[in-house]
């Protein structure tokens, strides 16, 4: 077998090409597997073993040349191809900066608050059992929060204790959990996570973002929860922004209460230029709900409610938001539309 007239051969042919789909055409000649290297390969069989070992080196060695003479080549076109002047006095091209979604940087803020006053940042799962989400909050079967249309249900074989599988409705079922885990107070617990609940309107998403706080201790009262929310309130929206607490009733509380701050927009007076404000009608805006932990919960938890009392609340992330100064938002549902029109602002 004459190797060299084949290699003789590749450079003759070589030597005609003009551009890179001459020189693609030239490769598959040569290179592919239907190719002349392939082809002189399969004939080996045909040979004595002191020949096939000998003429084996010398196609490997003609199969790396060509690679060679191919490669050099194609980068050759490549450079008749690049401009041969260049104006280092033109403008660079600028690229458009991104951002971190809103909620991304609501998140980080209310995060850094809390951890100035000590609370550890916390994350519990998105996917729960119906024991952690209602059973241990007081939360017994044939509650309405438990019917199919409040909440999403996965299709999971039940388990016999902690009850069928769900997306998470709320950040309160981290409560007995962070109990559970830490074991004994003190607990200062700030929850952060995605819940789900089947809900599609201008003030509702199906998936939202909730944080929640959790402190247990000895001797902790209604004091130190309107104390803290107080703090919260005016380090994230301002100085000027006042609470209320408004008794209510919540399974995993007692007493429970909603959250009112004072309305951005018309300072709380109610209304604006002698006509009622518009946004709140009233001066105030709900924020959410909080209260002193239930007994029924600490035990839950394993704590012991003789000696140890705690309070709770549950903010909605994309609530809080909104009621920022100039925050002038009519859809929730805008933040996850993907719209950069909106999001380009943040």
């Amino acid at each position: 077998m004459d190797v060299e007239k084949y290699w003789q051969q590749f450079k003759e042919e070589l030597s005609s090409v003009k551009n890179c789909k001459e020189l693609e055409n030239l490769r598959l000649k040569y290179l592919s597997k239907k190719g002349i290297i392939r082809e002189l390969f399969r004939k080996l069989k045909d040979l004595s073993s002191l020949e096939r070992k000998k003429v084996g080196a010398s196609l490997n060695n003609l199969k790396g040349k060509i690679e060679k003479e191919i490669e050099a080549k194609s980068k050759t076109f490549a450079k008749e191809k690049a401009p041969s002047f260049f104006d280092p006095t033109l403008p660079k091209l600028t690229l458009k900066k991104g951002s971190l979604h809103p909620i991304t940087y609501a998140i980080e803020e209310i995060s850094q608050i809390f951890a100035k006053i000590g609370f550890t940042r916390t994350s519990y799962r998105e996917v729960e059992w119906e024991y952690f989400s209602f059973e241990t909050l007081n939360m017994p079967k044939g509650h309405p929060a438990r019917d199919d249309v409040e909440t999403f249900f996965l299709e999971y074989p039940e388990d016999k204790k902690l009850g069928r599988l769900l997306l998470s409705p709320h950040t309160s079922s981290g409560q007995v959990q962070e109990m559970i885990k830490r074991g004994k107070p003190p607990i200062r617990m700030i929850n952060i996570a995605k819940c789900y609940r089947p809900n599609w309107d201008t003030t509702h998403t199906p998936m939202f973002h909730q944080f929640e706080g959790l402190c247990v201790d000895k001797n902790i009262n209604i004091t130190h929860l309107k104390g803290t929310i107080d703090y919260f309130v005016k380090s994230y929206f301002g100085k000027e922004r006042k609470i209320r607490l408004r008794p209510y009733d919540f399974r995993f509380t007692e007493p429970s209460f909603e959250i009112d701050i004072t309305c951005n927009v018309c300072s709380g007076k109610g209304e604006v230029n002698g006509k009622k404000c518009r946004v709140c009608k009233s001066g105030w805006l709900e924020l959410g709900g909080a209260g002193m932990v239930h007994p029924f919960v600490l035990k839950s938890g394993g704590i012991d409610p003789q000696k140890y009392s705690g309070w709770a609340f549950g903010f909605g992330i994309e609530r809080v938001f909104l009621m920022r100064e100039n925050i002038k938002v009519e859809d929730i549902r805008i933040f996850y539309s993907g719209d950069l029109r909106f999001l380009s602002q943040f």
